[in-house]
């Protein structure tokens, strides 16, 4: 019998996923300005908003496959907005997702087919479940990194184009170390 290494490594609590077969992702300020509320001329459209690692290894047409994958987001303000990612639904919304905090402090924001919306606090250790049908999106509101890691079907797929045709209606924002939901 031969024994293999593993295509993917996943250091949970000090690292990122690495491997052979890991895709990386970088978002910028410069390719989600125009999301922010009040971001401003002076800003630096270069800096590193979030990261996103994800093995994806199974055939993407075989239903019962998954993917899993992490995002580590900084702790930016622009405008005084707590940094976020363009969120999400599911292009098939009959598959469900799962999020895990490994770092930090964030929210998990939530909103329905109907605008209605709602967060789940993120932490070490906390689990979330994400409805196939509800658009999501991280936001982190602490001094430091927010990791969270994420499972969910290979077949599941991504709708971004929803969630600008169709916008969350809260923002978070940070006062004076204060979360601000408006």
């Amino acid at each position: 019998m031969k024994i293999m290494e593993p295509n993917a490594v996943h250091d949970f609590y000090g690292g990122v996923i690495t491997g052979t077969a890991v895709k990386t992702g970088v978002k910028r300020l410069r390719d989600m300005i125009g999301a922010y509320k009040e971001a401003g001329e002076a800003e630096d459209l270069d800096r590193v908003m979030y990261e996103v690692y994800s093995f994806e290894n199974g055939d993407p047409a075989q239903a019962g496959n998954l993917n899993w994958g992490l995002t580590v987001m900084y702790p930016e303000l622009v405008g005084g907005e707590c940094n976020f990612t363009r969120g999400h639904v599911h292009a098939d919304q009959s598959c469900a997702e799962i999020y895990f905090g490994l770092d930090g402090q964030g929210l998990l924001l939530f909103m329905d087919q109907d605008g209605g919306t709602w967060a789940e606090k993120v932490r070490r250790g906390s689990l979330h479940y994400i409805d196939g049908r509800w658009a999501h999106r991280l936001v982190n509101t602490g001094d430091g990194v927010l990791k969270v890691g994420a499972c969910w079907p290979v077949t599941a797929g991504h709708d971004y184009q929803w969630v600008e045709d169709h916008p969350f209606p809260v923002r978070v924002f940070k006062k004076n170390g204060e979360i601000i939901c408006i």
